[in-house]
C-alpha cells in the first residue's frame, strides 16, 4: 500500500503548483538566498534555477516537488505585499499629519510617458486625509491641516513629479511616510517635515528629545529590510538650518568641532538627550548622528540625523543638494533611498552598509527554552560573518599590526606587497598618431561595479600554501613571476593568436603599465588573465580563501538597477542604437538637475563602498603597528577590494587588446576607467569598429549598461601635444583632462 501512496504522491508532485517566475525570484531574494545556493540544495545547475526564475523553463519531477516545497515555505515567511489602500478609506487620523497637494501644472511627466500624479502619497494606516483639492493652474501647494485651528504657513516649494519607477511611500504599511523627512521651520514658526511623494507632516515637538520621540512614535518613517534576515532601516531626519536653530543646535560647526567631527560632549542638546535616556554612537553628535536606546524585542529605538549645513552631503558627490528647498531635498534623498537604501552616512559608508544589508552576518532563531528569539550561533551562508579576519601579510597596507615586526622604514617591494590598483598610464604619441586630428576619450560605465559582478571573493580567513597549482576559480593572492608574458603575441580567442605592438600597450599586470621585472603578488583575476593570454604560470606561494562566494552580486545588481532607472528618467535608455545613445547622452544631466545629483551619488556609492574595504587610519592618534577603528569591522577586507580592482583593470585591458588586434589602433592614455585614442574623427563612432550596428565582440560597445562605454570627451591632438610641451611632460596623462580640456595640475606621470 505504501508504494501506491508513493506513486500517488509522485503524481501530485508532478503537477505541484508554482508561483509565477517573478514571484519565485522575489521569494528567493527575500530570504537572502543566491541562485547558486538554491541550485546546490536541489542538486541542479545554476543556469537551471535561473531559467525557472526567468520563465524560460519549468522544473520537472523530482526537482519540481522540492522546488515547490521551498517556495511554499518561503511564501509563508514572506507573503506578497498587500495593497495598503488609498486616502479615501474610512480610517481615523493622528492630529500631526498634513498633506501637500501639488497642482498639475507644477508636476513633470515621468520619462515613461505616464501622467504624473498630483496628489503625492496616500494616507498612513489608521488615518483619514481630505481628498486632493483641485488647485488653480500655477497655484503653489501648501499643507492642509487635518485637525485643529487653521494656520498660515510658508508655502512649501512645488514638488517635481517623482521619477518613473520610484516606489511610493506607502509600499509598506508600517512606514507610510517613507524612509526620511526633511525638517524645516516656516517663516511663521511652524515646524514641518517634508517626506517623499509630497507628503508634509506637522511636527509638534518642542524639544530635541521630543523630536526623536515623535519620529519613532508618530511619524511612521522607515524602510523595510532589503532581504529576509536583514533589519529595517531606521528613520532618517534631515535638519535644515532653521530646524537646527529651533532645537538649540548651531547652524554650522566651529573649526575645532569640524576637526573633531562632532559637537562637544557638554553641549546642552546632548545633555537633554542624556536626561531623556537617549544614547549616541561612538562618533557622537556629528553630521550623521545616530540616537538610540537599546532595543526591546522588535521595537525600533534608533533615529539617524543628516545635517547638510555641517557638510553631511559632500558636494563632490551630492552637488548642490544641501542648497535645495526642503521638498526638493526630500525628493532627491527619497529617490536615492528607494533605489539604493536609506543613507547611513557618506556615500562610501552607505556603499559598505549596502553590502551588509544584502548579506546580514547572522539571523534570529527561536529559543526553545524561552520561546523568544535569539541570534543564531552560525553566520548566514554567503556573508562575511560578525568577526573581522586578518589579511595575509602581502594584502595588509603599511602600518598594519600583522606587519609590526618589519624593520622601521622598510619599503616593501612587489614580492612582499599586493598592489592591485586602477590604471594611471600614458605614453608619447607616435608620428602617425600626431598627424591625426583628435583625441577621443571613452569612459566605462560603473566600471568597478561591473568588475564586481559575478566575481568570486573570499568570505573567510586566508590559508597559506606553498607551490600551489593555480586555480582561476579560487580567490586569493598569488606570488608568481609574470615577466615572461609577451604582449607582442597573445591569444585573443580559443585557437587564435594576434601579433601586436607591445611598446604601444600597457602591461595588464601593473597600474602604471610597466612590465613586471620578477615575482610579484597578484589577485586571482590578474593571474587568470595571464593564462587567458596563452602563458603558463607557476606560483611560488599563495594565500587562498577556500570559504568563498559571489558576495557582491546582489550589491552590484541593486546599484546597477538604481543607475539604469535614474538614467532612464533622464531619457537615456538601454538597448538603443549607438547613434541614439550618443544623442541621448548629449546634455542628459540638464533634463533634471535633481536626478543628476542622485546619479552622482549612486556612482560615488560604488567607488566609495569599495574604497571602504581598505579604509586607512583617520586621525585617531594612530601609530604604525597599532590597530585602527576600521579593522574592527568584518567588512574591512582589502583582499576583496584588490580582487575587484584587478578584475576591472583586466576587463579594460581585454577590450584594448581586442580593439588593437582588429583595428591596429592603440590607446595613448588610460586613467582608471577612461581610455583615450588618437583618431581623425570627433566621435567614438569614427573609430569603434561597428558593423551593421553590431560592435566588435569583446571590444568596446557604446551603451548605458555597466561595463559598456560612453563618450567622455574630444580634444584636438594639437591641444594634447601643446599641454605636454607646456609642462615638458611627454607622458602627461591626457585622460585626466580629456573631458573639458582644462588642465588643473601638472602631474607628468614620469
Amino acid at each position: 500500500m505504501s508504494e501506491l501512496f508513493d506513486a500517488v504522491d509522485a503524481l501530485l508532485a508532478s503537477r505541484a503548483a508554482l508561483p509565477p517566475p517573478a514571484e519565485r525570484k522575489r521569494l528567493r531574494a527575500a530570504h537572502g538566498l543566491t541562485i547558486e545556493e538554491v541550485a546546490t540544495a536541489l542538486q541542479v545547475r545554476r543556469a537551471t534555477v535561473s531559467g525557472w526564475e526567468s520563465g524560460k523553463t519549468e522544473p520537472r519531477p523530482p526537482e519540481r516537488d522540492a522546488y515547490a516545497r521551498l517556495l511554499d515555505g518561503l511564501a509563508k515567511l514572506y507573503p506578497a505585499p498587500a495593497n495598503t489602500g488609498t486616502a479615501d478609506e474610512d480610517t481615523a487620523a493622528p492630529a500631526t499629519l498634513a498633506r501637500t497637494v501639488v497642482p498639475e501644472s507644477e508636476t513633470r511627466t515621468p520619462s515613461t510617458g505616464q501622467a504624473a500624479t498630483a496628489a503625492g502619497m496616500t494616507a498612513p494606516e489608521n488615518s483619514q486625509l481630505p481628498a486632493p483639492v483641485a488647485a488653480a493652474p500655477g497655484a503653489a501647494p501648501r499643507p492642509v491641516r487635518t485637525t485643529g485651528p487653521a494656520s498660515t504657513s510658508r508655502r512649501p516649494g512645488a514638488r517635481k513629479a517623482d521619477p518613473a519607477g520610484t516606489p511610493a511611500g506607502d509600499t509598506d504599511p508600517r512606514f507610510p511616510s517613507g524612509p526620511l523627512a526633511v525638517v524645516d521651520v516656516t517663516d511663521e514658526g511652524q515646524v514641518l517635515a517634508y517626506c517623499v511623494g509630497g507628503l508634509v507632516l506637522d511636527v509638534p515637538a518642542k524639544s530635541f528629545p521630543a523630536l526623536v520621540d515623535w519620529t519613532l512614535k508618530e511619524a511612521k518613517l522607515g524602510q523595510p529590510k532589503l532581504v529576509g534576515p536583514g533589519k529595517d532601516a531606521d528613520p532618517l531626519l534631515v535638519l535644515t538650518e532653521a530646524a537646527l536653530e529651533r532645537y538649540g543646535l548651531p547652524a554650522t560647526l566651529t573649526e575645532e568641532e569640524q576637526l573633531a567631527g562632532r559637537l562637544p560632549e557638554g553641549h546642552k542638546v546632548i545633555k537633554q538627550l542624556t536626561r531623556a535616556e537617549w544614547k549616541l554612537t561612538k562618533r557622537g553628535f556629528g553630521p550623521w548622528a545616530r540616537i538610540y536606546r537599546p532595543a526591546t524585542g522588535s521595537d525600533r529605538q534608533c533615529v539617524q540625523l543628516c545635517i547638510p549645513s555641517w557638510h553631511a552631503l559632500d558636494t563632490r558627490h551630492w552637488g548642490h543638494a544641501s542648497q535645495l528647498p526642503p521638498a526638493e531635498l526630500a525628493r532627491v534623498l527619497g529617490v536615492y533611498a528607494a533605489r539604493v537604501m536609506t543613507p547611513r552616512g557618506s556615500t562610501a559608508v552607505t556603499g559598505l552598509e549596502l553590502m551588509t544589508a544584502l548579506h546580514p552576518p547572522t539571523h534570529a532563531v527561536r529559543d526553545e527554552a524561552t520561546g523568544g528569539f535569539r541570534k543564531a550561533e552560525t553566520k548566514n551562508p554567503g556573508s562575511l560573518g560578525e568577526d573581522p579576519v586578518d589579511p595575509a601579510p602581502c594584502e595588509a597596507p603599511d602600518g598594519h599590526p600583522v606587519l609590526k615586526d618589519l624593520p622601521r622604514f622598510h619599503v616593501r617591494g612587489p614580492a612582499e606587497r599586493l598592489f592591485e590598483e586602477a590604471y594611471d598610464w600614458a605614453r608619447p604619441m607616435t608620428d602617425a598618431e600626431c598627424t591625426r586630428r583628435n583625441l577621443v576619450g571613452l569612459d566605462v560605465n560603473l566600471a568597478f561595479a561591473a568588475g564586481a559582478n559575478g566575481l568570486t571573493v573570499g568570505l573567510g580567513a586566508p590559508t597559506h600554501v606553498t607551490h600551489p597549482v593555480f586555480d582561476p576559480k579560487l580567490p586569493g593572492s598569488w606570488l608568481v613571476d609574470l615577466s615572461h608574458v609577451d604582449l607582442s603575441r597573445v591569444k585573443v580567442a580559443k585557437d587564435t593568436w594576434a601579433e601586436l605592438d607591445a611598446a604601444l600597450l600597457p602591461s595588464p599586470f601593473t597600474p602604471k603599465g610597466d612590465r613586471p621585472q620578477g615575482p610579484a603578488w597578484y589577485a586571482t583575476p590578474t593571474v587568470a588573465y595571464a593564462v587567458e593570454l596563452g602563458y603558463e604560470v607557476s606560483p611560488a606561494e599563495a594565500y587562498l580563501r577556500y570559504d568563498n562566494g559571489r558576495y557582491l552580486d546582489g550589491w552590484y545588481q541593486r546599484l546597477r538597477d538604481a543607475y539604469l532607472a535614474t538614467m532612464a528618467d533622464l531619457h537615456v535608455a538601454a538597448d538603443t542604437l549607438p547613434e541614439e545613445f550618443l544623442a541621448a547622452m548629449d546634455g542628459y544631466k540638464n533634463r533634471d538637475p535633481d536626478l543628476a545629483i542622485v546619479l552622482s551619488a549612486i556612482k560615488a556609492t560604488v567607488k566609495g563602498g569599495l574604497g571602504k574595504l581598505r579604509e586607512r587610519p583617520r586621525g585617531e592618534n594612530w601609530r604604525p603597528g597599532e590597530p585602527w577603528r576600521a579593522l574592527s569591522r568584518p567588512t574591512w577586507r582589502p583582499d576583496i577590494r584588490a580582487a575587484v580592482i584587478s578584475r576591472t583593470r583586466i576587463n579594460l585591458h581585454r577590450k584594448i587588446v581586442k580593439h588593437a588586434a582588429f583595428t591596429g589602433d592603440y590607446p595613448v592614455a588610460i586613467l582608471s576607467d577612461c581610455v583615450v585614442y588618437a583618431t581623425d574623427g570627433a566621435s567614438p563612432l569614427d573609430f569603434l569598429p561597428y558593423r551593421d550596428g553590431k560592435p566588435l565582440p569583446g571590444g568596446f560597445k557604446l551603451g548605458v549598461n555597466p561595463g559598456l562605454v560612453k563618450h567622455e570627451g574630444t580634444q584636438s591632438v594639437l591641444w594634447g601635444e601643446g599641454v605636454r610641451e607646456q609642462f615638458n611632460a611627454p607622458r602627461l596623462n591626457l585622460a585626466r583632462y580629456i573631458k573639458d580640456g582644462t588642465v588643473t595640475d601638472t602631474d607628468n606621470g614620469e
